[in-house]
């Protein structure tokens, strides 16, 4: 299994730095045009590789790595949850345009299923963090909470917002942002700077910074596309 990992490995970089590389052009640019378009579904299938390596590698590192630790297995069970938060915020941002002229709720299984999973690997591995005292593992899946909680909230109702798609797309796109950069926050930077480990700040930067973004994206285009009556 070992040449399978490092495979897994590359493949991740690689995808991981094209997703670095290519998140930001569908926020500046024309929404709706070639470039959104093209640089967006770029940015989902780095996303995908991203998304089944993370998860092949966190499980070969607690189930097959001879020489794991308590760390690695760690870092394993956030290579997980990565895993998991990347794929289901960029299932959500692709699903929600399939569905933009939806007027009742939607029950789709596998609509479904990623925001339920994500729900619950939110509450699981957070729980586990606290257990060992690993404050990445114990504060950041809580975002996992939030998110399977909001995309379950929004798949069962029925849509009151015009363009409520919309909204949606952008808190799976950018909620997908911030599985990119604390990844390479995690694992890249530490090892491009030669250094051993970061600390807690620097692992939640992304969610301080991006998560304010997101509401006021949403904020922005909910106002636009539904302004208030005047009186």
């Amino acid at each position: 299994m070992e040449p399978l990992f490092q495979l897994s490995r590359w493949a991740h970089i690689a995808a991981g730095f094209i997703a670095l590389f290519v998140f930001w052009i569908p926020l500046v640019v024309k929404k709706g045009g070639p470039a959104h378009r093209v640089s967006g579904w770029i940015y989902v299938w780095a996303m995908v590789v991203v998304s089944i390596s993370s998860f092949y590698m966190g499980i070969y590192r607690i189930g097959f790595d001879p020489q794991k630790s308590g760390e690695s297995i760690a870092f394993a069970w956030f290579l997980i949850f990565i895993a998991i938060l990347s794929g289901a915020t960029a299932w959500y941002g692709i699903r929600v345009l399939k569905y933009k002229s939806r007027v009742v709720s939607h029950r789709h299984p596998l609509d479904l299923l990623f925001p339920s999973l994500l729900l619950l690997a939110g509450i699981g591995i957070s729980i586990y963090g606290f257990i060992i005292d690993f404050p990445l593992l114990a504060y950041f899946p809580l975002l996992g909470l939030f998110l399977g909680g909001t995309h379950l909230l929004y798949w069962l109702r029925k849509p009151k917002l015009n363009q409520h798609w919309l909204m949606e797309h952008i808190t799976g796109m950018m909620s997908c942002c911030i599985a990119t950069i604390t990844a390479f926050t995690v694992f890249g930077a530490p090892r491009l700077l030669h250094i051993e480990s970061t600390g807690i700040l620097l692992w939640i930067l992304p969610s301080i910074i991006i998560v304010p973004l997101l509401i006021g994206f949403t904020n922005y285009y909910r106002k636009k596309c539904n302004p208030t009556p005047e009186k």
